[in-house]
Formats: structure tokens, C-alpha cells, sequence
């Protein structure tokens, strides 16, 4: 099977995509404001996992957060922590 894409085509779908991801990005930024806490529906949102993923990682003792009241809250600090320790170097 031979698959023959039109350049222009292609290039027009490329742009509309990075369009709208730099878009999504921008509200994303928006939505952080200076906020220096997330609760962890949040958190895991921002993660980009499941709320169950980060509170299992927290219960484990591979993330740091804290309680504010009834919430456990998570600072940006803590989250990217979290990200550093739990990187990988994927080839």
C-alpha cells in the first residue's frame, strides 16, 4: 500500500494543530495565575494524571504535599520536585 500525502495539505493540518496546542497552552497559563498551592484533583490535572495516580504516589511518600484545613494541597514546589525525582531519560 502506498500512501501519498499533498504537502500543502499536510503542512495546513501541522499548523492548525500547533495552533491550537500553543492556544490550550496559553489557557492553561491563565488558569495558574500566581497561585502557589493546587488541590489534588488539580494537581494531578496539571500532571496530567489520574487524581488517584498522585494521591497513591503521596500515600508512597514519592510526593510531598500539605494540609490546609481539610485539603491536601500541593505547591508548586512539591510538584515539580515530584516531576525531577520521577524523571526518566527515555531514548
Amino acid at each position: 500500500m502506498i500512501l501519498r500525502l499533498d504537502e500543502d495539505a499536510m503542512r495546513q493540518s501541522v499548523a492548525q494543530v500547533v495552533s491550537e496546542t500553543v492556544d490550550r497552552l496559553e489557557e492553561d497559563r491563565d488558569l495558574l495565575g500566581e497561585r502557589i498551592a493546587f488541590r489534588e484533583q488539580e494537581a494531578a490535572a496539571l500532571l496530567g494524571v489520574e487524581r488517584h495516580t498522585l494521591r497513591d504516589a503521596r500515600l508512597r511518600g514519592e510526593a510531598e504535599a500539605s494540609k490546609v484545613g481539610r485539603y491536601i494541597v500541593y505547591s508548586r514546589e512539591q510538584l515539580l520536585r515530584l516531576l525531577e525525582r520521577n524523571r526518566t531519560n527515555r531514548k
